[in-house]
């Protein structure tokens, strides 16, 4: 898929999702360019990891629409196959060994070298040398690493994190934090979401927050301090 012309890389207009009646996402816009990064704060049941699923084309929304560089997901395989989703929750096959879970994973997304993309995938999240183990063997930390090599080994043009540094070490999480800055810089559109106000403002070329479904609030990150932030954060949500 051929990124359109001054379309943006993510957007989403009056995204909504109803559960058992109830509204769970009310009305969110979203719009990222090419190399821009979205924190997303909020406490817990905001609405946030709906927003995700209905992002990455796993959620069917109530109402609104997603594009992915001007193409509409859910009339695309190809731009569903642009993005690519790291959740705090592996999803792994235990039984496959961490090198098998992400070839698999390129081999689905048409990756042109499938186990030479899974082997850089996992060098780059520092954790090759334990591509043949199988993953029920591995920590928790280093499932969690094997699971964000997963997501990116076709490089996606947009990226979408739900908390994905729980479970990680202190070196996890400076391969994650390198991953992302680099997939930034080559053009991709992140939106991540995370309780760690200033790990997420780090990253971010916007700030929101988001309360019982909606974003309350929604600033380019700028000179935000982390922690005014922070003050602002407790007095928006309650907390």
């Amino acid at each position: 898929m051929s990124p359109a012309e001054h379309a943006p890389a993510l957007a989403a207009a009056g995204l909504a999702r109803d559960f058992a009646g109830q509204r769970v996402v009310d009305g969110v816009d979203v719009e990222l360019a090419r190399g821009e990064c979205l924190a997303l704060f909020g406490p817990n049941g905001a609405g946030k990891t709906t927003l995700l699923r209905m992002l990455a084309g796993l959620l069917k929304p109530t109402a609104g629409r997603v594009a992915v560089d001007g193409v509409q997901l859910r009339e695309s395989v190809v731009a569903r196959g642009a993005v690519g989703l790291i959740s705090h929750q592996s999803m792994l096959y235990a039984a496959l060994s961490a090198r098998e879970n992400v070839e698999f994973a390129a081999r689905l997304q048409g990756v042109a070298e499938p186990r030479a993309a899974a082997d850089a995938a996992l060098a780059r999240m520092r954790v090759g040398d334990r591509a043949t183990t199988p993953v029920r063997a591995l920590s928790r930390g280093l499932q969690q690493r094997v699971s964000i090599a997963r997501a990116i080994v076709h490089d996606p043009r947009v990226v979408l994190l739900d908390e994905p540094y729980t479970g990680l070490d202190e070196a996890g999480a400076a391969a994650l934090t390198d991953l992302l800055r680099s997939l930034a810089e080559r053009g991709a559109a992140l939106v991540l979401v995370t309780h760690n106000l200033s790990e997420g403002l780090a990253l971010a070329t916007q700030a929101a927050i988001m309360r019982r479904g909606r974003l309350v609030r929604r600033e380019p990150r700028g000179a935000l301090e982390p922690a005014a932030y922070a003050a602002l954060y407790r007095e928006v949500v309650g907390a």
